[in-house]
């Protein structure tokens, strides 16, 4: 297992070097998954490594092989970000393409948005233009709640249950999670969205209720487009083959037409 240190914190990653004069990608998983979860089991390495491509995947603090503090405050997009950038310090990346998904995606755009001159390309996974609704504030209280009930067959609110059930799949730390929900995190700045210099892809699911409209989030961005995927949910999403090539054609420049002609 490699690691490097964050914030006095120890953080597990994965990297297959770049070919020379190469660029990195980095991955950043969501919610309650891991590196392994989140990128290998789903195909993302085998077909990164098809490529030739070089990447990195990390296991955000409080989940998979990393660190896993109790303590909300060690938690947040600012401190998660840090973590992205500490990695690609200790790879050596002056600049990366960053790809988040669900959370990760939220802690992949504070990385864009504090340092902006790192991220080559910026791809938003499993979320639109829900970003900004007044429930992704509220649900944290609920989905803290979810990690820590002592029987998850209580939790009724069938999106909270499959978190759960997902994070006990996977033996991630309840008690870590739910910390890691009740971070407090400053308002994003819709305006801000506006400023970033780099092309930005949002990509979700037709099906996916938690994301909302990728177009909606995608118009904030300068240079944004947004990507709906039919057929998938916020979960399915993840390893269908539509995304690979959503992404893989963000990356080759090949994104000017629908493929589903819209």
């Amino acid at each position: 297992m490699a690691t490097f240190t964050s914030d006095g914190l120890q953080i597990a990653f994965d990297a297959r070097d770049p070919a020379p004069g190469g660029s990195w990608l980095i991955l950043v998983h969501g919610f309650s998954s891991n590196r392994h979860e989140g990128w290998r089991r789903t195909g993302w390495y085998a077909a990164l490594e098809r490529r030739g491509m070089g990447f990195a995947a990390l296991d955000q603090r409080g989940h998979g092989e990393s660190a896993k503090p109790h303590d909300p405050a060690l938690y947040g997009r600012a401190a998660m970000a840090r973590d992205v950038l500490a990695l690609m310090d200790h790879l050596g990346a002056a600049r990366a393409d960053l790809f988040g998904y669900s959370m990760g995606a939220r802690t992949a755009l504070e990385v864009a948005l504090t340092a902006p001159d790192r991220v080559s390309n910026l791809i938003l996974g499993g979320v639109g233009d829900a970003l900004f609704s007044p429930r992704e504030t509220a649900s944290a209280g609920t989905l803290a709640a979810a990690m820590r009930a002592a029987d998850p067959e209580t939790i009724t609110e069938p999106m909270l249950r499959s978190f759960r059930q997902f994070a006990d799949e996977q033996g991630e730390d309840l008690e870590a999670l739910a910390a890691c929900t009740e971070a407090v995190n400053p308002p994003l700045d819709p305006d801000a969205l506006g400023t970033l210099p780099m092309p930005v892809r949002v990509i979700a699911g037709m099906q996916d209720r938690l994301a909302g409209a990728p177009e909606g989030l995608a118009a904030r961005f300068a240079y944004g487009k947004g990507v709906t995927l039919p057929g998938c949910d916020h979960f399915s999403a993840i390893p269908h083959g539509l995304t690979k090539a959503a992404v893989f054609d963000f990356l080759d420049g090949v994104d000017d037409e629908d493929p589903w002609g819209r």
